[in-house]
Order: structure tokens, then sequence, then C-alpha cells
């Protein structure tokens, strides 16, 4: 087993026995699932890389080559390489088998069929006290109270990979070197992807979403919060943010909007599908802390006109999503609110039989200036998942779920994002 660290400062000896330098870095080629290590790159008057070809051995601090000092003098460092100590040390990775943002403290390398690997990343205090020398004395003091010092390493198969544009990125201070997968990081859950870019800076969390496809770019951000939503988008370009707001609810594309600048806001939605474009619109016309600028138009509605079974096939035919089915919504054909269908009904009713015959018509509602309070306390004294919000005319305007309204009137030191119902 062989540290980077370990390497680093190194005295190199020629196969004459004379000194060549000293250890500067380690060059590698990106190549999957493991980096190989290309050669060394040697401090002296100038930068020098000794080809990993021209290495006999490393033992202690002293790196044994099998050829001259001359032949090493033909060799020029390139800086558009991969440098391991200069690109990776230090730098933020994405572990994606742990889902998670950590810092590299020190490199693992094995040797393989005469190749040096990168095979893992140390992410533990051990890394650090290596580097600093103290290793060995951790390892006592651990265990005089009879524990040991852990070594916390990430596979290199499950760390983004690199890639060379990574290194002309170092001058732009990107913390991130390693570029991510979009096929990789894809497989995650949304929620586990929101957490990893939560932990990135505004540029990483860009290329994060540009490697992903517009649904599960969509999902991600509303797993985020309101702050790092806004900053997702900002850094985006219009159209692609046009486009992934498209594929997340009204009511949380306007309270994204709402945080921006009215001149990018307006870019974005006038990129935007129309009926997209009206619904967010028209929440953004509500103050943020009223039943009208929490709702959602993401509601399902069917005609007071049909059948059971004609209502079933229309819910067939718009495919909502799940957590849009808190309830099914019966209106006449102005949007006027009639009542409210039992799935459950919906389902055992003869399929013939109208369902004005065995909607509920007595639906509670809150007009879209009601206050957040307000909604909170009509859904939890009707025990709702959610209330209609109708207005002067008793016309459907929209919904406000449970979720929603808690997340409005708790207060910040308890808020949390709260898991929607499906």
């Amino acid at each position: 087993m062989l540290f980077l660290t370990e390497v680093l400062g190194a005295e190199v000896v020629d196969v004459r026995q004379r000194r060549s330098g000293r250890v500067k870095d380690l060059a590698v080629r990106i190549q999957e699932p493991y980096p190989v290590v290309t050669g060394l790159v040697v401090s002296r008057r100038r930068e020098l890389l000794i080809p990993w070809s021209s290495v006999r051995a490393i033992a202690g601090r002293e790196v044994a080559l099998r050829v001259t000092t001359e032949d090493v003098e033909k060799h020029r460092a390139s800086p558009d390489e991969v440098w391991l100590a200069r690109d990776v040390l230090d730098k933020q990775i994405v572990d994606l088998d742990g889902r998670r943002v950590v810092r590299v403290n020190d490199l693992q390398l094995t040797e393989v069929r005469g190749e040096l690997l990168l095979v893992a990343a140390d992410i533990g205090i051990r890394g650090i006290l290596r580097r600093l020398g103290l290793e060995a004395l951790g390892k006592a003091v651990a265990h005089l109270f009879g524990r040991n010092l852990p070594m916390v390493l990430v596979a290199w198969n499950v760390v983004s990979p690199l890639e060379p544009q990574a290194v002309q990125a170092a001058a732009a201070g990107d913390e991130l070197r390693l570029r991510i997968s979009g096929k990789r990081i894809a497989k995650l859950h949304p929620a586990d992807i929101a957490d990893i870019v939560e932990d990135l800076g505004a540029k990483d969390r860009k290329a994060v979403f540009e490697s992903l496809e517009e649904e599960i770019a969509a999902d991600t951000l509303e797993e985020m919060e309101l702050e790092d939503q806004v900053s997702v988008i900002e850094h985006m370009d219009a159209e692609r943010a046009s486009e992934i707001l498209e594929d997340m609810p009204p009511d949380e594309v306007a309270d994204i909007l709402a945080e921006m600048p009215q001149e990018r806001a307006q870019e974005i939605l006038g990129l935007m599908e129309s009926e997209e474009r009206d619904d967010v619109q028209e929440l953004l016309a509500f103050r943020d802390d009223t039943a009208g600028g929490l709702m959602t138009t993401e509601f399902v509605a069917v005609s007071e006109a049909l059948t059971a079974q004609q209502s079933i096939d229309e819910l067939r035919r718009m495919e909502p999503d799940a957590e849009s089915v808190y309830y099914v919504f019966v209106v006449d054909g102005q949007e006027h609110l009639q009542g409210v269908l039992s799935l459950r009904d919906l389902i055992v009713s003869s399929p013939d039989k109208p369902i004005r015959e065995f909607m509920i018509r007595d639906v509670v509602t809150v007009r879209p200036e009601a206050s957040a309070h307000e909604v909170a306390a009509v859904l939890s004294k009707y025990n709702l998942l959610a209330v209609p919000v109708v207005d002067e005319e008793h016309h459907l305007r929209g919904i406000v779920t449970v979720d929603d309204a808690l997340d409005e009137v708790l207060p910040d030191s308890v808020k949390r994002k709260l898991p929607r119902p499906v």
C-alpha cells in the first residue's frame, strides 16, 4: 500500500546513484475504472517528467531509477496533464457510493502488473496525520485508549471521474476537479443528488445539472431548499432553466422566480410553454403568505356530467402525478366547484352511475386571500391532505397541500421540508 504523500518530497536517485531531484507530483492518465500514473514530476531548476517506465523501485523516502540523470533531462513536464497533488489533493470529490461530497486528504496507489494505479481517496483524519508525519503517533495514542485509528477510504471506481478539462478549470477557482458522469449520478435518488449538489459551489452545481436529464433535474431541484433552488436557476442558461421548471409544480416555480430579479424571471417565463407560463403568472400575482401564493394549480378535476366509468377513463387519460391525486374534484362547465369524489366510491360505484349522485357536495374551501395560518388551521381542523382554493364566484383556482401550508407557518428553527403524500 502506497500513498501519494509518502512519495511527495522523496529523493530521486538515478541508476548511477546520483541525485536527480525530489518528487513534486505524480502525473496520471485518465482511464476507467482507475487512473494510471504516467510519470513523476521532479522539482529541479525546472520541472521534469520522469516516465513511470523509468522507475525501478520506491522504497522509504527514495525513488530509484533505471536510467541516468542525462536521460531524465530529456523530458519536460507539461502543465496540461493531470497532477495528483496539484489537481486532486485537498479538493472536493463526489463519492457516488456514499452519496456525499468529501475532501481528499491523501490518495492511495497500488502497483498492478507494472502499472501504478490510483485506487482510492483517503478522506479521514488518518490521511491528515500522515501528511503531517504524525500517523504513527496518532495510532499509538488511539491504542492507549483501546481504539484503532480507522482509515477512511473511498474507492476510486465509485468517485466521479476526472476529466482533463477540469485541470484547465483550476485557474477559475472551481473547487470540484472531478466532473460528474451524468449516467452514474442519474442512478441516485433525486434527494441524494440534492444533498450532493447543496455542498457544491455555484459553478459545480451548474455542471451537475447540465449532466442530468430534464425530469431528473426537476426532481432534484424540488428536493432542494429555496435559496439553493434560486442559486441553481440563476447560474443556468435561461432556455435550459425554462425546460427544467416546466417539469416542476407551478407553485414551486413561482416561489423560485419570485426570489429572482424581475428581468431574469421574465426572461425565463417567456421561454416556457404558454400553459405552464400562465399557471405560474397566476400564482405570482398573490402574496407568498396567502392561500393564493401557496396553492398549486396541479390538481385533478372532472366534469359533473360524467359517469363513474367515464371519470375513471378521464383519470387514465390525464395520467396525473401521484402527488396531485389528493382528491378528485368535480366542476361544472364554467369551472365552478361542485363537489369532491371519494376514490373508493368512484371505484366501487356502478360504471353507469352519474358522479353527481355520489359526490360529496359539502366541500371545505378557502379564499385566495386567506392567510397561511388560516389555511393551516382549516387543514388541521378537518384533517385534510389538501384544501381547494375558490374565488368569489366559486371557481376552483387551485389547492393548498398540507406540506406546503405547514412549511410556511413553521418557525425557521424547526422548519423541515416535509415528504409529499403519495
